[in-house]
Parts: C-alpha cells; sequence; structure tokens
C-alpha cells in the first residue's frame, strides 16, 4: 500500500527540513523501542517513521517522492534504496543517543590485504527493534579506488563519444583517450586499466571514471527514463488533442492526449528513453501543465466568462 511520508511525519507537503527535522525527532522518541519494550505497534510505527524520514530529509529522493507520488517511488525505491547514504550516526545524534561507531565496525590489518568488517546487527536491531539476527557484510579491498568524475551530456551518455581527459596520478599530466558506450549510466564506472597512481609491489593501479550526466535543459534521466514537461492550453485537457515532443536523439514525436485529461498527467511513451548496453530502452514520461497566458484577449474573456456560468 503506497506510504504518505508527510502523513506518518504529520508535515505539510511543503514543510521545511527544519519542520521534518523536530518532527522526526518527536516521533522517533516517542515510538522507539526502548521505550515500547514488547509493544509490536510501536516498534512498527517507529520503522515507518525512519523510512519517512530517510526520504523527506534527502532533498533529491524528496522531489522523486513529489514528482511520481508515493505508488511509483516505491515502484522505484527499494528499501535498500532508501536507506542508502542515510546517515545512521547523525539519526541517533538528532534523538540525543550516544553513538559510538567503534560499537559496529571494527578494522584490521594483515599485511597488504586490508579490509574492515563491518557488524550492523546491534544498529539495526537498535534502530528498528528486530530479533531477525545479525547482519553483516564483510568489504575488502586490497587498496582503495581511484575513482574520478566525468562529466558527459545526455546526448553523449544516449550515442557515446570519445574524450580525451588529463590525468596525473604520477604528479606529470598524461592525456588519456576514454571511450564512452552508447547507453552509460549516470553513477555507472568505466575502468581505465593500469592508468592509476603505483601500488606498493610498484605497478600502476587501475584508474576509475564515475559518469556524471549533467543536466539537461529539457529532459530529466532518471535511469534508463526520460521525463519533460509540455504546457498545453487549457482546452486541450478538456477536448484532447495533441502535443509534439522532440527526443534527444532528434525523433520528432507526436503526442496524442485524450479528451478529459487531468493537468500534471504523465503520458508514457514506451521505449523512446535512453538504450542500455544490451540495445533495450527505457521509456519517455511527458508531463502535462496548463498554458496559462499572462493576457487574455476581450474575446478570451468573454467565452471564459461565459463557461464559467456554465459550471466549468
Amino acid at each position: 500500500m503506497p506510504k504518505d511520508y508527510y502523513k506518518i511525519l504529520g508535515v505539510p507537503r511543503d514543510a521545511s527540513q527544519e519542520e521534518i527535522k523536530k518532527a522526526y525527532r518527536r516521533l522517533a522518541l516517542k515510538y522507539h523501542p526502548d521505550r515500547n519494550k514488547g509493544n509490536k505497534e510501536a516498534e512498527e510505527k517507529f520503522k515507518e517513521i525512519n523510512e519517512a524520514y530517510a526520504v523527506l530529509s534527502d532533498p533529491e529522493k524528496r522531489r522523486q517522492y513529489d514528482m511520481f507520488g508515493s505508488a511509483e517511488f516505491e515502484r522505484r525505491y527499494t528499501q535498500e534504496d532508501i536507506f542508502r547514504g542515510f546517515n545512521f550516526e547523525n539519526l541517533f545524534r538528532d534523538l540525543g543517543i550516544d553513538f559510538d561507531l567503534g560499537r559496529f565496525f571494527r578494522f584490521s590489518e594483515g599485511g597488504r590485504a586490508r579490509g574492515f568488517t563491518v557488524d550492523l546487527s546491534g544498529l539495526f536491531s537498535h534502530l528498528f527493534g528486530t530479533e531477525s539476527g545479525p547482519f553483516r557484510e564483510e568489504f575488502h579491498s586490497p587498496e582503495p579506488e581511484m575513482v574520478l568524475e566525468l562529466p558527459v551530456s545526455l546526448e553523449e551518455a544516449l550515442h557515446g563519444t570519445e574524450k580525451v581527459i588529463v590525468v596525473a596520478p604520477l604528479g606529470r599530466p598524461e592525456k588519456v583517450k576514454v571511450r564512452i558506450p552508447p547507453g552509460v549510466r549516470d553513477g555507472q564506472k568505466l575502468r581505465l586499466s593500469a592508468k592509476g597512481p603505483l601500488g606498493p609491489d610498484g605497478r600502476r593501479r587501475d584508474l576509475f571514471l564515475k559518469i556524471k550526466i549533467e543536466p539537461h535543459p529539457e529532459f530529466e534521466c532518471q535511469g534508463k527514463d526520460l521525463f519533460t514537461t509540455r504546457r498545453i492550453p487549457l482546452s486541450t485537457f478538456y477536448l484532447g488533442g495533441e502535443t509534439e515532443v522532440t527526443t534527444p536523439s532528434g525523433k520528432r514525436v507526436k503526442v496524442r492526449i485524450p479528451p478529459g485529461t487531468s493537468p500534471g498527467t504523465k503520458l508514457r511513451l514506451r521505449g523512446l528513453g535512453l538504450p542500455d548496453q544490451n540495445g533495450h530502452a527505457g521509456d519517455l514520461y511527458v508531463k502535462l501543465e496548463p498554458l496559462v497566458p499572462k493576457r487574455l484577449t476581450r474575446k478570451q474573456r468573454e467565452l471564459l466568462e461565459a463557461l464559467r456560468e456554465t459550471g466549468l
């Protein structure tokens, strides 16, 4: 069932971050498992509060939740996605609870193989009041990655391209040619073999380029899907009609608008989003907003007044 995160925290949709934080702190203290031992309803409420706060306290997640609505947001975001990047340390400090990171993270060294073990069993049982057993993950990395961000345009991500970048991992500038494959994703990493700094064994490590798709004036990219907005006359919402969209590839597409369409409706154009590297394309969503003129002609005003008298 779709969740109304604003209702869960008891704040209006235009609430500021400070208002969201205050509401969260008040509710989290009220329903905290330590204060409601054995109360399953309070435990579930505490989970909902933390999920709502994880979304609404993150500007990007909140923007997408507001844009897509709760049902579409839940289809796109798993629980793991929602809590990814959520700062548990700040969460506990917001509640006024002493948080010792050393209780959950244990570091170890052994020759070249440095890594760390994360024991989140205590953290998650304290946070969610669960008794589902330990939640453990181990991360081992002989050498940390060297990652550089590489900006690309939406068109470059769509068609692919080649770029020449300058890196200096050894202290001297070096030009490197990089092939950007068609269908590359925002956040995807490209590996450049042996283009990074020297490792302990004297060999050059790999260099990773993290793709950053730059903002586009007309389209917003979400994975393989694209989103755009078209403003159309009010009469088209009532009577139906067409609007035209030019895709990033230059293709012109006529979009049919059914009579009785509501403002804010998103029309889905299948297969007109970004392709992945297997050739499977996402979808293009066209959001329809009313085109409201700042000034009306005399005839337009007369017609609108006549329509108002009929109840429209």
